[in-house]
């Protein structure tokens, strides 16, 4: 049988660059070669796209490689699998290039994956479809921004800034007051030009990894414990101590049943396809309220996302596998609507 060249696609203009660079290796390691053949094609931080000269050279910034001119399909791969984290990857804008070129390719298309990666649309559609969520507020650079005092007024304190879109925790502050605040606010602007400011919920950091297009599936959840005064993006990535892992999370049968479904239903509200982590705030008094969703979910190898599900049965080659093929599905089934109008 003749294999699927799959373009491990990675790197990327975003502040989780490496990030991406530690996911595409892992997800190099894994991918099934008796299937597939992996083409493995680098986003530099200047936004060239290099098709790398061997394999060993994928983590290193300057491994040998030489440039590909022209369209995505000169790259002569059968299916992308987009590992890019963050704007320019994980926002809509690679989606719809490789839509453009049809090429089928891994995760959400691009609607979910514009709607998700902004916190604040993410939230308000939640909002709207009566799912629950925290309290939010949402600052533009063009705007002034309140004060802390109707801030704490709004949400209480301390309270969360963040990046509208951004992901692994880059530019996140927790803040308790002025002049904290004002300086929270700068450095979300340094990655964005909108800012939502979250209330603080204390309360349990529970992840769910959904699998699947039409009909999803979701795994066992697992819990995050930070060392660190939060989930930052040392206690992610830097700090091998800076949060504690724990898979399956401690929950009653009851709850992990609610954290599943609940997933599901915010993977299919916001359009969601083929894979996402989705994050919850679990209360003492078990309300269970939704973080937020992530379309492309790290796949390092402390990343939630492939361990949960490696708890739940499915290991990480057999992952990858699905993955491409949920892509396949897709793709093929998109290609009989009919693009163009004639009369019946």
């Amino acid at each position: 049988m003749k294999k699927l060249k799959v373009g491990i696609l990675f790197g990327g203009k975003s502040a989780e660059h490496e990030v991406s660079l530690q996911s595409a290796k892992n997800v190099t390691d894994a991918i099934d070669r008796s299937k597939y053949e992996p083409v493995l094609i680098r986003i530099d931080k200047s936004g060239l796209w290099q098709l790398e000269a061997a394999e060993s050279q994928l983590l290193p910034d300057g491994a040998a490689c030489h440039c590909i001119n022209g369209i995505v399909k000169d790259f002569a791969v059968d299916v992308v699998f987009p590992i890019l984290h963050g704007p320019f990857g994980e926002d809509g804008t690679i989606q719809g290039l490789l839509k453009l070129t049809d090429i089928p390719f891994v995760g959400a298309g691009v609607l979910a994956s514009a709607a998700c990666m902004d916190k604040d649309v993410m939230k308000r559609l939640l909002r709207d479809a009566g799912l629950p969520i925290g309290k939010f507020l949402c600052c533009r650079s063009h705007e002034p921004v309140p004060p802390f005092t109707e801030i704490e007024a709004a949400l209480g304190s301390p309270v969360f800034v963040k990046p509208a879109n951004m992901g692994s925790s880059v530019g996140v502050s927790k803040t308790h007051g002025e002049p904290a605040f004002s300086a929270a606010v700068q450095e979300a602007f340094r990655y964005d030009t909108k800012v939502i400011v979250e209330e603080y919920i204390q309360g349990r950091e529970i992840e769910c990894s959904v699998l699947g297009n039409e009909t999803p599936t979701a795994s066992i959840p697992g819990e995050i414990i930070p060392t660190h005064e939060f989930y930052s993006y040392d206690a992610k990535y830097l700090d091998e101590n800076g949060a504690r892992l724990e898979v399956p999370a401690k929950l009653d049968a009851a709850c992990q049943k609610h954290v599943q479904e609940l997933s599901i239903k915010v993977f299919q509200t916001l359009c969601c396809e083929g894979l996402a982590r989705v994050d919850f705030f679990l209360r003492e008094n078990g309300e269970l309220l939704v973080n937020e969703i992530n379309t492309m979910p790290g796949f390092t190898k402390i990343s939630m996302y492939p361990k949960l599900w490696e708890a739940s049965g499915i290991g990480y080659t057999e992952l990858v596998s699905r993955l491409i093929e949920l892509a396949m599905e897709r793709h093929e089934k998109e290609r009989g609507v009919q693009v163009a109008y004639s009369s019946p």
